[in-house]
């Protein structure tokens, strides 16, 4: 039985150390997006020509 609370803490400060570094991470913007916003206004056109024909057609 001992050895289950051993697991369960240890497991617990585990993912405490993996929040931590994922919230680390965040703020130090390594998930933060710079490709898609300068590509984003190349593909907008298509979406407006596609809700334009769909209207069009209706």
């Amino acid at each position: 039985m001992s050895v289950i609370y051993l697991l369960l803490s240890l497991s617990i400060l585990v993912a405490i150390v993996f929040f931590i570094a994922f919230i680390y991470s965040v703020r130090k913007g390594q998930y933060d997006d710079s490709y898609t916003p300068s590509v984003r206004m190349l593909f907008d056109d298509e979406l407006v020509k596609v809700k334009q024909e769909k209207l069009t057609k209706d």
